[in-house]
């Protein structure tokens, strides 16, 4: 079977950084053709807040991609901001279905979508549904049924229940907005804490209850899982951004070199760095004439106070969802700031759940290409493989083969001019062959210079490329012919003469109408 070849481009608009992916999918074969992060602006807590600043470095990775694909993108999947999302509960139920009518994925389809229409909203210009997951079903016999097991059975009554996902009408349309600023468009927004989840977590650690600390760079969200069903989301706006702006201040030093020893140099618990502790760090900093001696046991502190407070949050929220006895597989950590040294050791201390790092699943298409084998790297990842289960999903198109068939088609359009001039020009041969002679009219009328001036303001339009050769010939048959024929002959010449006019004027409308065209289509 013959597969086109299709691009999915996606974009993760962060708080500390915006990254761009192109994958290349042609059947089963997946390959990472492109991926690149650059330092974010304009964006707080995942949401687009100013426009003008996040449009310079997207607009930079994506004219990168393009160079170097040789691609051009028009579209593109993005996520979700995390915070501020709310949960709420609803539920939908179809009656009388029939006692024998099989329940189908479009049952359930329908369902969901009919939980997402019919919730409240406390504002529809204000709020937006962001995503539902269902939670179980109910045939009114059986109850806390699973959406994989309630399809094929048959039932009279389908009742579902779901979690609704509600976040910030405004954040969407300025996602939308920024992307039309780019130069593209929204292919699928996705709601991202199911999406990271699948690309990280296991099976097992869903069946038997896990919590997903996703620590972002503006904010920090928590996702559990358990029974294999996302159970519960929170999110505060809290993240590696608010570590970064304490380092700045007890350092005084710049936003950037505060990053940079974070990402070098950062860790949690300063009693366990061990020899660690004792370095300290020189900062040169050209704008002071005095240069700045920092411990890393220092920095280690100002970095586990603020991780603390935001683990705290997150270990509230867990205990606020019901299912903190329900985690079996622990807390597994991703994001940028999961890779801080010790930090799953003080969450293992503070929550005395078993904690792991969580990186991208080695069989998720696209896993090994430079960059994408991180924590940071998970939620790109996420909107690929989501975007990858639609049926045709194609961002981006190259720009060599739209060359070609622009190419084609223009000499296509010249091909069928040509044939268009010809195929009127022997219209008109043909029309001139099969006029009867019998149609001319030879009586004589009397010799006056009014047919004379008939014929001169016919002469006027005729080209005089045309003219030229008629002119010279019916002079010379005058002079050929005897003197009594003379009159009749010149009144011949006259009135065929006057119809080869009529047809070469049609002839020149019907080619300056095919010029006017031509030039039209040249300058479109």
């Amino acid at each position: 079977m013959e597969h086109t070849e299709q691009h999915i481009v996606a974009i993760d608009l962060g708080t500390s950084k915006i990254a761009l992916i192109v994958v290349k999918v042609n059947g089963d074969d997946v390959q990472v053709v492109y991926y690149k992060e650059t330092a974010a602006a304009g964006i707080i807590n995942s949401g687009v807040s100013n426009m003008v600043q996040a449009n310079v470095p997207l607009q930079h990775l994506i004219k990168d991609a393009e160079e170097s694909l040789n691609i051009k993108i028009n579209q593109a999947v993005i996520g979700m901001p995390k915070y501020p999302i709310r949960q709420e509960a609803n539920s939908g139920k179809i009656m009388d279905r029939g006692e024998f009518t099989e329940i189908t994925q479009e049952d359930i389809d329908n369902l969901k979508r009919f939980a997402q229409e019919t919730y409240p909203l406390q504002s529809t210009e204000r709020e937006a549904i962001y995503g539902a997951v269902a939670q179980s079903f109910s045939d009114g016999e059986n109850f806390q049924i699973k959406e994989n097991d309630i399809v094929g059975m048959s039932s009279n009554i389908l009742e579902g229940h779901f979690k609704i996902f509600i976040g910030r009408r405004k954040e969407l349309i300025n996602a939308d907005s920024l992307l039309a600023k780019a130069g593209i468009s929204a292919r699928k927004k996705y709601f991202t804490a199911d999406t990271t989840a699948h690309v990280i977590l296991s099976e097992t650690e869903m069946e038997n209850g896990v919590a997903l600390i996703d620590f972002g760079g503006g904010s920090t969200s928590v996702t559990i899982y358990h029974d294999g069903i996302m159970r519960h989301y929170a999110s505060i706006p809290f993240g590696g951004k608010n570590i970064t702006h304490d380092i700045k201040s007890e350092l005084q030093i710049t936003e950037r070199l505060a990053e940079n020893i974070k990402m070098a140099f950062g860790a949690c618990m300063p009693e366990k760095l061990l020899n660690m502790s004792e370095k300290v760090l020189h900062i040169i900093d050209k704008n002071s004439t005095q240069d700045k001696q920092v411990a890393v046991k220092y920095l280690s502190e100002i970095i586990t106070a603020r991780v603390r407070e935001i683990v705290e949050a997150v270990l509230y929220e867990i205990q606020e969802s019901g299912l903190a006895e329900h985690l079996r597989c622990g807390i597994v950590i991703t994001g940028g700031v999961a890779r801080t040294a010790n930090l799953g050791m003080m969450i293992n201390e503070m929550s005395g759940y078993n904690v792991r790092i969580g990186y991208p699943k080695s069989d998720i298409p696209g896993y090994g290409a430079d960059g994408t084998h991180e924590t940071s790297a998970t939620t790109i990842l996420g909107l690929v493989t989501a975007a990858m289960k639609e049926e045709t999903v194609n961002c981006a198109v190259d720009t060599g083969m739209s060359q070609q068939v622009e190419e084609t088609a223009h000499e296509t359009v010249e091909q069928n001019e040509v044939a268009e001039v010809a195929e009127k020009e022997a219209e008109v041969r043909e029309t001139v062959d099969k006029t009867p002679m019998e149609q001319v009219e030879f009586e004589e009328a009397p010799e006056d210079e009014t047919a004379q001036e008939e014929v001169e303001p016919a002469q006027e339009e005729i080209p005089a490329k045309e003219e030229a050769p008629a002119q010279e010939e019916a002079p010379a048959q005058e002079e050929k012919k005897p003197e009594e024929e003379k009159k009749g002959g010149w009144r011949f010449l006259k009135v065929v003469w006057g119809k080869a006019q009529n047809i070469g004027a049609n002839i020149n409308k019907i080619i300056d109408g095919i010029t006017v065209d031509d030039d039209e289509t040249d300058e479109e």
